[in-house]
């Protein structure tokens, strides 16, 4: 595989790296995430001005045909700097349910979410599924022309801020079955929808949300009714190979700064960088972070594979990696840091809370191990 980037992708990363080196500086973070959304809504139009949210998107949808490996180098841009804008969870998650399905309106979503006039929110996962992916409890029951959704999801990225929230529902089968999944469009304010903002252990911001006998008329349905299951597992996958990227300029970022640290850190007559044993853990965190970055690239080119069990597997030898590597360099960089490393006025204690956020995000080393060994004895 060609790892080296086009001139395009370079292009694009030059771009991405100058708007966060003009835009968010620590203390214009803190004041991001003290707006009423817990983000930036001028941030999020700026990206919209500079095509980032349409760079997933096909030309005939509106975007800009770009790969996956091109929302990696935006997500790895947005990694350095800790951006709280819901990116991932609304034009990579939200977005993979319109890249991967089609039903009518989708090219009018598209055309408004690339403008930066609406927020996408993927409502997919639910208390006690534990990553699995086909763990679907909330039940959808056609009455007539309608559905009627009753159920609970958790942790969804912007999901206050959301317009449009795309909602997974079972209309048969049991509650872990891959069978029977369907996903609705539901308007945020709709009648029986209840939302309930949170902020995860980074300071992100979350929602649960509850329906009550919400009732969806038939055209909100998206694909065929019963087979949502494989558009879901393909928007997951593309998170997954997103938070790779990000997880991989966290670490970039997490190491310069240690590295500054050591630098300019006077104690027992001179700079603690003089001290080989620190040098040593310095040298493993980098190449703990270039592990990562070979596997979020890979996870990257692999998203587009056509053979879904190869896909899977990719996408979870990815999450192994980046999930050792973000545990091994964020107790690197909080150890190095000494008693500040845990605190928010240091930027490596707001670096550890979002590299425990993501090392999870999407299932943790053990679970996609286990899935590892279940799809290895499938092949």
């Amino acid at each position: 595989m060609d790892f080296e980037l086009s001139s395009e992708q370079s292009m694009l990363k030059d771009g991405v790296d100058r708007f966060m080196a003009q835009r968010y500086s620590q203390d214009a973070r803190g004041r991001f995430m003290a707006e009423p959304e817990g983000w930036s809504r001028d941030n999020w139009r700026q990206f919209a001005d500079m095509g980032l949210l349409g760079v997933g998107f096909d030309e005939a949808l509106g975007g800009f045909g770009g790969s996956m490996v091109d929302t990696m180098i935006v997500t790895e841009a947005f990694g350095q700097g800790l951006v709280v804008e819901p990116y991932i969870g609304s034009a990579v998650l939200a977005g993979g349910i319109l890249r991967h399905s089609e039903f009518a309106g989708r090219e009018d979503i598209v055309a408004d979410f690339v403008q930066g006039a609406r927020i996408l929110a993927l409502a997919h996962e639910e208390e006690g599924a534990r990553y699995l992916l086909s763990h679907v409890s909330t039940t959808a029951r056609q009455v007539g022309d309608r559905y009627v959704l009753d159920g609970r999801k958790v942790n969804v990225i912007a999901g206050d801020s959301a317009d449009i929230l795309f909602v997974t529902a079972r209309v048969s089968g049991s509650v872990r079955d891959e069978k029977g999944i369907s996903i609705f469009a539901v308007p945020k304010d709709h009648p029986g929808v209840t939302i309930e903002p949170y902020l995860g252990i980074d300071g992100s911001r979350h929602a649960a949300i509850t329906f009550a006998a919400a009732e969806i008329p038939a055209t909100a349905v998206i694909g065929q009714p019963g087979h949502g299951f494989a558009i879901v597992e393909r928007a997951i996958g593309d998170g997954i190979a997103a938070v790779c990227g990000e997880a991989v300029g966290l670490m970039d970022a997490m190491l310069k700064t240690v590295v500054e640290y050591l630098k300019t850190r006077n104690q027992f007559g001179g700079p603690l960088g003089r001290f080989q044993a620190l040098q040593h853990r310095a040298a493993d965190m980098y190449v703990a972070t270039e592990q990562a970055r070979s596997m979020a690239i890979y996870a990257a080119m692999m998203t587009s594979d056509a053979n879904d069990l190869e896909r899977r597997r990719a996408m979870s030898f990815a999450k192994v990696q980046i999930g050792k590597s973000l545990h091994f360099v964020g107790q690197q960089a909080v150890q190095l840091s000494g008693g500040i490393g845990v605190t928010d006025e240091y930027i490596v204690g707001q670096q550890f809370k979002r590299s425990t956020a993501l090392e999870r995000q999407f299932g943790d080393v053990d679970h996609h191990l286990s899935l590892i060994d279940h799809l290895d004895r499938r092949r």
